[in-house]
């Protein structure tokens, strides 16, 4: 048992991976509980208004969708440290901000849209630079086992920010808990400054004068002319955008649906986030890149268990669903990603990862509207089904591509429990 835990937490030997993790430990916290907090102060000053939810969620990712390939060509040209820093720092400043405008009672709708829509530009440059600087803390060997236990840092952030922001919520109000954002934010500034640049893995980036001459249309191109990466990007833009809007329909489902107070919809968020976890740290002993199939597997469970969640008619069975709906969902996203970034060149990179963030993000400011209407016109629940049976019908197509593709086959053979596996003549 310890030589599995010690293989699980491998990267965490590397110092500067320690510091990058620890800090976006501290950070995440704070921002899934500024989430909450924010969701919850959108309903109260629209009176409980879905579309207002979706529009916060559109503005807050539509700089993802606008400038995410740009940052991405900024990290294959300069220092990634330093683009951390910088856009961290941005981020620190926004929310102090919004904190002192929650605090003293000013606080507006509009603020909250102008202030989602400028932290998207913070994170627009910030995700696809910190993807890309993940090499570089383990270098290759260690890359699965760190992409692995960033999701397990995700979304371990996801299990105790929501839960402390709903009990926080219930007893301060919204006030403090994005001041307890802007603080916690701090935390990844100091950890950057701190890493040993000497450490760094960079030997395989290419000269400076090639990476001055990266392209963004370049990055594309790459991506079109490799099935092998194009199809994880495609499947996840398309669940990406009709499934997980969780942060969205939650809400809707624990306030309009269940009648339930911010407690219980940190609640919804917690079990969705525990559920997560287990995923996240099932991916941590991966030494080799997934394979398609593993990726196409994942999909699937999670647009099953999506469509359950939104077709659940009881508080209890929700929560229970949404165990098994987190597992898969940041399954399949873990084993996409490692699909992407292990098959990427290192001077593309950047570019790809910024792409793998567009999709993975960028498609929010196009399903977070639509999934806000239909919940507002035809209740949460429906707006979370129908996510997971287009996610679903997503998944069987690539699917069946990939098995023409390949000339593979799909058996069942019956053993104790009916068992699916692929026998693909050396598909990639």
């Amino acid at each position: 048992m310890q030589a599995k835990l010690s293989t699980m937490f491998q990267s965490l030997r590397v110092r500067n991976y320690r510091l990058f993790a620890t800090g976006q430990l501290i950070k995440l916290i704070g921002v899934w509980m500024m989430f909450i907090a924010q969701d919850w102060l959108v309903l109260e000053l629209s009176d409980n208004s879905a579309t207002a939810l979706g529009v916060v969620t559109a503005l807050q990712f539509t700089p993802v969708l606008l400038l995410t390939l740009l940052s991405g060509r900024l990290a294959d040209r300069y220092d990634k440290r330093m683009l951390l820093f910088v856009a961290n720092a941005f981020w620190t400043v926004l929310a102090l901000a919004m904190s002192v405008l929650v605090l003293t009672g000013l606080v507006q709708l509009w603020h909250v849209f102008t202030f989602a829509a400028l932290l998207g530009v913070s994170n627009a440059v910030e995700t696809p630079v910190r993807q890309a600087f993940v090499s570089e803390l383990v270098g290759m060997p260690l890359l699965p086992n760190a992409l692995s236990l960033n999701a397990a840092v995700f979304n371990s952030a996801r299990i105790v920010g929501p839960a402390v922001a709903g009990l926080a919520i219930a007893a301060v109000d919204v006030g403090p808990v994005f001041l307890v954002t802007a603080l916690s934010s701090i935390a990844p500034l100091v950890n950057v400054v701190r890493m040993r640049t000497e450490e760094l893995h960079r030997k395989d980036l290419p000269p400076v004068g090639e990476r001055d001459q990266a392209r963004v249309v370049d990055g594309l191109r790459y991506v079109a002319r490799r099935p092998d990466i194009l199809l994880p990007m495609v499947l996840m833009s398309v669940i990406g955008m009709s499934l997980f809007n969780f942060q969205l329909t939650l809400a809707a489902l624990a306030k309009t649906v269940f009648n339930t107070g911010a407690a219980s919809f940190g609640l919804f968020s917690t079990a969705l986030a525990a559920g997560a976890l287990v995923g996240a740290l099932a991916g941590t002993g991966r030494r080799s890149r997934p394979s398609v199939w593993l990726v196409l597997g994942a999909a699937i469970g999670c647009a099953v268990f999506g469509t359950l969640v939104g077709l659940a008619p009881a508080y209890w069975l929700v929560v229970a669903l949404l165990l098994p709906a987190g597992f898969f969902m940041i399954y399949f996203a873990q084993a996409a990603n490692q699909r992407v970034q292990l098959g990427v060149d290192a001077s593309f990179r950047g570019r790809v990862m910024a792409l793998w963030v567009l999709v993975f993000l960028g498609t929010n400011p196009v399903g977070a509207p639509l999934i806000g209407w239909v919940a507002e016109h035809y209740g949460a629940g429906a707006s979370i089904w129908a996510g997971g049976l287009i996610s679903l019908t997503a998944a069987l197509l690539a699917l069946t591509w990939q098995l023409r593709r390949s000339g593979a086959r799909l058996r069942m053979r019956v053993l104790p429990m009916p068992r699916f596996y692929v026998v693909s003549p050396g598909a990639k």
